[in-house]
């Protein structure tokens, strides 16, 4: 299917100019809550799973510094989208396309959230979690976002690193290190982010075709993607074994991938057998529940086995 690649760009007369509407509510939806709210707890387990000590006070420091920078990503975001996001359904009640929020007053508030957060970290722990905090704001902002999302269907996969960092740089705000386990967690991540994110484009597929984004559904067809979800999801469940393999984690940890992964394949299939948006959606939603499902058994595992 042949797609224009040209950005959807609206004329600036169809924002707001100025924020007098707007309530504190929207510049929190800004940073998009649902997806902070994931970024936030994987880098509170990448933070618990070090092997070094922290004092609880600065730890907070830590994550509230991840909470702003990755909330000062979503709102540039959202400020660079805004065109787009006037032209689709699921995207035009946001802030700024509704004209609630100025663009220029959002840009502001993005550019004040990334340089906090990075200065906070580098003050409150050491300059690596700093630098990888900046790092995944870089990309996520201008790597992603600016050059990625229009241009290419593979905009996700690799794209699927700017979401990909939290527990690393929980992990290094603690330790002040880069570890392996660490980058198997970012690697979980990244390969989970392609299959959740073509769930949703499969019954978004028309919002995205209308807005000529190149996400998979659009550029190559139904079928291609539904192929594609089977591939990453295969490769998603396997690698969340690789954890297991190094020694990291025991049991509890070894079960929940089992029967995760085994719900997350039978998801994928139905969404390849079945097709329609009934499968995509669940397996969208389920795609939430298992990264957060996952990641809380390495927690459990990690601190069961101080007690045994």
């Amino acid at each position: 299917m042949s797609l224009p690649m040209t950005p959807a760009y609206a004329s600036e007369a169809s924002f707001s100019q100025d924020s007098s509407l707007a309530t504190p509510r929207d510049f929190w939806l800004l940073m998009k809550p649902g997806v902070l709210s994931l970024v936030v707890f994987t880098a509170f387990v990448g933070a618990i799973l070090a092997p070094s000590t922290i004092h609880p006070f600065v730890l907070l420091v830590a994550i509230l510094s991840i909470t702003l920078g990755a909330g000062g990503a979503a709102a540039f975001n959202m400020w660079y989208d805004r065109d787009i996001d006037l032209v689709m359904k699921r995207t035009r009640s946001r802030p700024i396309p509704a004209g609630r929020v100025a663009p220029h007053d959002a840009l502001t508030f993005a550019s004040l959230l990334s340089v906090t957060s990075v200065t906070l970290m580098g003050l409150a722990t050491n300059m690596l979690a700093a630098g990888l905090l900046a790092l995944s704001i870089v990309y996520y902002t201008f790597f992603y976002t600016a050059f990625l999302k229009r241009r290419t269907p593979q905009n996700i996969v690799i794209g699927g690193g700017a979401g990909a960092f939290p527990p690393l740089i929980g992990w290094v705000a603690v330790t002040g290190e880069i570890a392996l386990l660490p980058l198997v967690l970012v690697w979980l991540i990244f390969i989970w982010t392609p299959s959740h994110f073509w769930a949703l484009a499969l019954y978004r597929s028309s919002d995205y075709a209308n807005a000529r984004v190149p996400m998979l559904p659009v550029t190559h067809g139904e079928l291609s993607t539904k192929r594609h979800i089977i591939v990453y999801s295969i490769l998603l469940v396997a690698s969340a074994f690789i954890p297991v393999y190094l020694g990291d984690f025991g049991v509890i940890y070894a079960l929940s991938a089992v029967l995760l992964g085994a719900a997350y394949l039978l998801l994928a299939t139905k969404v390849w057998w079945i097709g329609g948006e009934k499968p995509a959606i669940r397996l969208f939603l389920f795609s939430i529940a298992y990264l957060f499902l996952l990641f809380l058994s390495m927690v459990i595992d990690h601190v069961g086995a101080r007690f045994l």
